[in-house]
């Protein structure tokens, strides 16, 4: 086991699928599972204390549900990138979840070699998402964002950088590394490029820059 192995923590509400899930990340070198949990409750409090790279979080859960948690990790401003792993490809579920804040969306019956994909995408700071919840998700918001040719003028030419990383899935950890400034910055930048453009997240912010050419 590599000593620089991304840490892992899963959190579902059911034992068999978090068993099958460590094993599966067992598999992987470069991640290590650190912690399990089966309740969002219990999940928040591993957080916290285990301060893991990853978390694989279940939408489906008794009590607080996997929404409901993101947001709260997403609230406190946890370095985790949080990569939701259900059954549910359900259109509402992925908006939601990809608006909440979520680094990913896997489905669990994707082959166990595209899983490992996806969190290695993730441990990477890109966007963890399946073919089908990529064609779920542009279906879902290609009528919602019009393209606007000149609203990219208002954007300084730093926001314009870090808008075309966002359209590619890049981290805020990564944008950061890759333009040599601190993380603290990137999180200022992304939160003025969003009201200038008027976009409510991160995942419109890539949809748009998309449709408007943005490329690192």
């Amino acid at each position: 086991m590599l000593e620089d192995a991304q840490t892992v923590l899963v959190i579902d509400d059911h034992p068999l699928m978090r068993k099958g899930i460590s094993q599966l990340i067992a598999l992987e070198r470069s991640l290590r599972v650190v912690g399990e949990a089966g309740d969002g409750q219990r999940g928040l409090e591993l957080v916290r204390r285990l301060h893991p790279d990853l978390v694989l979080l279940d939408l489906n859960m008794r009590g607080m549900s996997g929404l409901e948690l993101l947001g709260l990790l997403k609230a406190e401003e946890h370095d985790a990138r949080v990569i939701v792993l259900t059954v549910s490809d359900h259109e509402d579920d992925v908006v939601a979840a990809l608006r909440a804040g979520a680094d990913g969306y896997l489905l669990k019956d994707m082959e166990p070699e595209d899983v490992l994909n996806g969190l290695r995408a993730a441990a990477q700071g890109r966007m963890a998402l399946g073919e089908r919840v990529a064609e779920i998700l542009a279906d879902a918001l290609r009528h919602e964002i019009q393209p606007r040719p000149a609203d990219g003028a208002k954007l300084t030419e730093r926001e314009r950088e870090i808008l075309a990383r966002i359209a590619v899935g890049h981290s805020n950890k990564l944008i950061a590394r890759e333009l040599k400034i601190t993380e603290g910055t990137v999180k200022v930048h992304v939160k003025h490029l969003l009201r200038k453009l008027d976009l409510g997240s991160r995942v419109e912010a890539a949809i748009w820059a998309v449709k408007n050419g943005f490329r690192p």
